[in-house]
């Protein structure tokens, strides 16, 4: 088959990989026919994450078609459509059973902290993720889903990740009504917080970035206030002003380990690779909630140091939440929202990239060219 390799920090290209194969009862192959670039696989493009190791496939936002079954296999069949969470778990471990899927205690020897995640680096498992034309799906009876015959194909790839991960972050908000919340990063996930976060009540929703075009879906897909954090003096000192000098009543990080806005993190996070990730928008979020308010973190960040404002955040009494999204938890209720329309997911498609293109899909994701905002990648079979 054909997959995308990772060749080093910024270097990817298509190579022929052996077709996976079942190495468990419980597994499933999938031939792909959808997925996409995510915002947090450019944390990977650029070397950022931790035992990233040369010959990995990236991608875990995927849904396909199930190609071989192994066999203990009993809710799946050869032929069935799935939507595939980017979530590995095993359904039964002390996590599982408290819903914290993306914390599953058997999916990964690192376990002691995030569980199985699919093209993640062998931080998250080593497994290799769906930017292919065939993938293999461990514990195939608990993560997969049958793609409802309503939905479309584009829709359901976006739910395998973005979509439930926005929509995660308002939850982690515990919004009440009319609350103000703030989301920093206009990416699909940011999008997809901000549109969630008026589904929970929120009275007012601003977003931060500092792309234009990025800012303009903001406005027109979730229906938010916009602030550019180039065009102020102090994004901090904006957001107070505009909340009566109290502050944001939930602010969203969605962001994550690239945050661009304070040139000396960065380089020392995204650049010297010295932090786990760029502090800036969470400590920005730290800064802009109001006392007592509610930051929650669904920016990818990797496992090494980061230098958050934490004497902040415990002076003014917030509260911090923050996870890698337990995705079929989110399921049901947005399956709702799509099928009586308050949700299109696939409205931030911007791109449709055949595999072979994929580095070109990177490239403009990476470095926000020609309106990028949500590319899917075609694999063709052959």
């Amino acid at each position: 088959m054909r997959a995308m390799v990772y060749r080093g920090p910024g270097r990817i290209r298509i190579e022929e990989k052996d077709i996976p194969a079942i190495e468990h009862p419980n597994d499933a192959i999938v031939r792909v026919t959808c997925a996409a670039i995510c915002g947090s696989d450019l944390h990977l493009y650029h070397g950022m994450m931790p035992d990233l190791r040369v010959g990995h496939t990236f991608g875990h936002e995927f849904v396909g078609v199930v190609h071989e079954v192994g066999s203990s296999v009993q809710n799946l069949e050869v032929g069935d459509r799935v939507m595939v969470p980017f979530n590995i778990f095993c359904g039964t471990c002390f996590f599982c059973a408290r819903g914290l899927y993306s914390n599953c205690h058997n999916v990964n020897p690192n376990a002691t902290a995030v569980g199985g995640i699919y093209g993640y680096s062998h931080t998250c498992g080593g497994y290799d993720g769906g930017q292919a034309e065939f993938v293999r799906v461990p514990f195939a009876d608990v993560g997969p889903s049958l793609i409802p015959e309503w939905m479309d194909e584009e829709d359901a790839v976006l739910l395998t990740d973005a979509c439930p991960t926005g929509y995660f972050g308002a939850q982690l908000g515990e919004i009440r009504e009319g609350d103000v919340v703030v989301v920093f990063g206009a990416g699909p996930v940011g999008l997809f917080a901000a549109k969630s976060a008026w589904l929970m009540g929120a009275g007012r929703v601003i977003v931060v970035d500092h792309i234009d075009y990025r800012l303009e879906y903001a406005r027109t897909f979730a229906h938010a206030e916009t602030v550019n954090f180039n065009e102020v003096d102090d994004i901090v000192q904006w957001m107070k002003e505009a909340t009566e000098y109290l502050g944001a009543d939930v602010c969203i990080e969605a962001v994550g380990a690239e945050a661009d806005g304070a040139f000396f993190q960065h380089v020392t996070s995204a650049k010297l690779k010295l932090q786990g990730g760029s502090p800036v928008a969470l400590n920005w979020c730290i800064d802009s909630a109001r006392k007592g308010g509610n930051v929650s973190v669904i920016g990818a960040f990797g496992p090494l140091f980061s230098a958050v404002k934490f004497g902040d955040a415990m002076n003014k009494g917030l509260t911090i939440r923050a996870n890698q999204t337990p995705v079929k938890r989110q399921w049901p209720r947005l399956f709702e929202h799509i099928r009586n329309g308050v949700l299109k997911p696939s409205a931030l498609v911007t791109h449709r990239i055949p595999l072979e293109g994929i580095a070109e899909g990177y490239h403009l994701m990476s470095n926000k060219l020609d309106g990028c905002i949500k590319p899917l990648v075609i694999p063709t079979t052959h």
